[in-house]
């Protein structure tokens, strides 16, 4: 999908997202709090004081992620290629900061962040480029800091069910996690560990606990490859 393309359709996001995974029988914010859930505890094991972080979340789009994390790091800063999409996050996420990134890169000085973050973003980049945006999420991390990279899990039947119902990702070439951490290395990360998530549906805290346990089983709708720079 184009840049033009999100900006047009980013003020029924919500609605659109929600029809894709509405098979399912959960809402989109369940699948918003497991990432923040799981985001949390991957630096809480990294870091030994998370609330002093800087963290970027990289094609953050209307920033749906953000209220869930709230409060959890120092600073919060998305960018996202769609104007419009930056616009309605500054609205409904006045505590955080957006920028629109562009052809050249994002717009950030090497090292600004502890933390960068992308969410279900690599699979509408072409394969092509790849290699250059995780490279540049590398250089925009501070040495000692980390790259988070959540993907759908494309060998999960009812992911690819909701990413052939979804209109966003039409355009979707789904990684492997085999890939992505292959593709991390290749870009110089001296590190690439895989979790797997979203194996029940539901938040209680026992089956958060119970999906921390599975981690490392490849059976979770979705994966985390979180690099060391």
């Amino acid at each position: 999908m184009s840049d033009a393309q999100f900006d047009a359709v980013q003020s029924g996001y919500e609605a659109i997202v929600e029809q894709s995974i509405s098979f399912s029988g959960l809402k989109h914010d369940f699948f918003m709090a497991a990432k923040a859930d799981l985001l949390q505890n991957i630096v809480a094991r990294h870091f030994e004081t998370p609330r002093a972080l800087d963290l970027l979340d990289i094609g953050c789009g209307v920033g749906r992620l953000h209220p869930h994390l709230h409060g959890k790091f120092a600073s919060i800063t998305g960018s996202d290629v769609s104007d419009k999409s930056v616009e309605r996050a500054r609205r409904d996420n006045p505590f955080a900061s957006y920028d629109t990134s562009g052809p050249d890169g994002l717009p950030y000085a090497d090292g600004h962040f502890d933390i960068a973050l992308t969410v279900c973003v690599m699979h509408h980049v072409p394969p092509a480029e790849w290699g250059a945006f995780l490279k540049e999420m590398r250089r925009v991390v501070r040495p000692g800091g980390l790259a988070v990279v959540i993907e759908h899990n494309p060998f999960h039947p009812l992911t690819r069910l909701a990413v052939a119902r979804c209109p966003f990702d039409a355009d979707a070439v789904l990684l492997s996690q085999r890939r992505t951490r292959r593709e991390m290395l290749a870009a110089g990360f001296s590190s690439v560990d895989v979790q797997n998530f979203l194996f029940l549906p539901t938040a209680a805290p026992i089956a958060r606990r119970l999906e921390r346990s599975l981690a490392k089983l490849p059976f979770g709708a979705q994966y985390a490859a979180v690099g060391v720079v």
